[in-house]
């Protein structure tokens, strides 16, 4: 996800994280106008929805649609939605008229509410304690999921989190919790620090297992640190040692400083390649992330009157491959472009989202997260959003009942342990 005010946006889409407040429903003025007395309260929250894409999407003609009809058309849906899940799923399906990736609206019922209100935290500091009074967390236990056919499946396990310590895989689909259906954050309340039992199903047509699993208080940007610095490690094959590391979340620089230091002084520093994993997850990335593989340059490090050593500036001179997938977005969709068209080494799995806007983050007054595309953005002159970026080396990955199994990770392992990795 790029993330930008407009001012950063322009200036080759520097990623700024920024995020409004909104009081209520405004005018063009930015007066406060006054709620329609037919309107049930909730109608409010619409309204704001409306009127902030109507004033920040970064076509103002609206990709040549009618804005005022369409929020017109969804309007009468929401007033007869009967669930904030339905009136959410409204406000969203509004948004997918104009086609566009970094439209969407979350409620608290979802971990991307959490991660994405910690995500434009620089932008939310002034209300952050009053809308997160302990602090921007929810209950979970650190997976990534998605609906296929109904069903619920893993698509993503943060290591170090309750979930990889319970050893739930990609691809298992989750049953229920307690006995409950599965709800990504409310089949937790109250239950942090507590064994909970779920139903999960790791083979097709296959018996029900039960794990205890003990969610957790998370903190999405500790959570996805956590998973980068646990999930690092040496996979040993054929005599070579290739380093292996899944970065979840670009957005700020503390993700890249890990990388620099788990590739210089850390874990990997002894790999004979690399494995960089940019699969599903956040955007964020910088353009100048890639300059770790830029060969042409020093290597710095300072050292303290104490002997503590800081590395300055580091660069990786060995082999290197790139794990991407359609859930590979936005500031990653950049560094794969980059790596890519730049020969790094070979671009393993399935081609990026092709979602590639700056986005500016909105809290609503029913304390909701509304993200808006603020600015089109082009990488070398190029427009990757609604095309993405396609791999070298294509992997089909089927999720449901992969049962942990990885073919792309399997790939790129292949690729790097016969020696130097070939770029096309």
């Amino acid at each position: 996800m790029l993330t930008a005010s407009s001012s950063v946006a322009r200036a080759c889409a520097i990623l700024a994280l920024t995020a409004v407040i909104v009081a209520g429903p405004r005018g063009p003025s930015g007066a406060l106008a006054e709620a329609r007395p037919a309107d049930p309260p909730s109608a409010q929250v619409f309204d704001e929805a409306a009127r902030l894409v109507r004033f920040n999407f970064y076509d103002r003609n609206y990709k040549g649609r009618d804005w005022d009809a369409i929020s017109a058309r969804y309007r009468t849906r929401y007033l007869a939605a009967a669930t904030p899940a339905e009136r959410s799923s409204t406000i969203n399906a509004m948004l997918g008229e104009l086609d566009a990736s970094h439209m969407i609206h979350v409620t608290p019922d979802e971990p991307a509410y959490y991660q994405l209100s910690d995500i434009f935290s620089y932008g939310l500091r002034r209300d952050i304690p009053k809308h997160f009074p302990k602090g921007i967390a929810y209950p979970g236990i650190g997976v990534f999921t998605r609906d296929v056919g109904g069903k619920t499946f893993v698509t993503g396990v943060l290591a170090g989190l309750p979930a990889a310590k319970a050893g739930i895989v990609v691809g298992d689909e989750i049953l229920t919790v307690d006995g409950a259906p599965f709800q990504p954050v409310r089949a937790f309340d109250d239950k942090v620090g507590t064994d909970v039992s779920m139903t999960i199903r790791r083979v097709r047509e296959g018996p029900v297992s039960v794990m205890t699993v003990r969610p957790e208080r998370i903190e999405p940007g500790k959570a996805f640190r956590t998973a980068m610095r646990a999930g690092a490690r040496i996979i040993e094959a054929k005599g070579k040692r290739l380093g292996y590391i899944h970065v979840w979340s670009y957005a700020g620089e503390d993700y890249q400083r890990i990388m620099v230091e788990e590739l210089s002084t850390g874990k990997l520093k002894d790999a004979d390649a690399l494995i960089w994993d940019l699969r599903d997850g956040w955007g964020g990335a910088h353009p100048r992330y890639l300059d770790l593989f830029n060969v042409r340059g020093p290597d710095m490090t300072l050292i303290e009157r104490d002997g503590d050593r800081s590395v300055a500036s580091f660069k990786w001179r060995k082999p290197v491959a790139l794990l991407v997938n359609g859930g590979t977005r936005s500031g990653k969709e950049v560094l794969t472009y980059g790596f890519k068209k730049y020969g790094h080494g070979p671009v393993i799995g399935a081609r990026t989202a092709g979602a590639l806007l700056a986005g500016r983050g909105f809290l609503l007054s029913d304390r909701s997260f509304l993200m808006v595309a603020v600015n089109d953005v082009t990488v070398d002159g190029e427009r990757l959003e609604g095309t993405g970026v396609a791999p070298t080396v294509e992997v089909p990955f089927e999720i449901p009942y992969a049962a942990g199994r990885d073919p792309q990770l399997e790939k790129a392992i292949e690729i790097l342990s016969q020696g130097e990795a070939p770029v096309d």
